[in-house]
């Protein structure tokens, strides 16, 4: 409680406004970035989906990385395949790359196949 709050009868102590970035942000951010780079590299992804309701994020300072969520019980990753690749073996290819980024990201590694997309 400050003190100014503390000679106010009633008065309810308010915390002190968060910092601009948390503990963890630049942390997250270094993970969320090096799932995309990864999860893009691996043949037969198309893209990266925030899935049906858009839930699919990692949200940090000023911006959002659609498709990567990094939670503590562990990451998801959203994708779109390519049409015509066999999408069990795309999905498992992504799993072991993003699971294979160890304890720089959270485990374990779940992967959803949002979409498949002709391009």
């Amino acid at each position: 409680m400050s003190p100014s709050s503390a000679s106010t009868p009633g008065a309810v102590p308010v915390a002190a406004p968060a910092a601009a970035t948390t503990p963890g942000a630049v942390d997250d951010a270094a993970a969320a970035d090096a799932v995309v780079e990864t999860v893009l590299g691996v043949p037969g992804v198309a893209a990266l989906s925030a899935g049906p309701a858009g839930s699919a994020a990692t949200l940090l300072p000023g911006r959002r990385i659609d498709g990567v969520a990094l939670r503590p019980t562990g990451t998801e990753v959203h994708v779109a395949v390519r049409y015509g690749v066999d999408v069990r073996a795309t999905a498992r290819a992504v799993h072991d790359a993003v699971a294979a980024l160890g304890t720089a990201v959270p485990q374990p590694v779940n992967v959803h196949v949002e979409d498949v997309l002709a391009r």
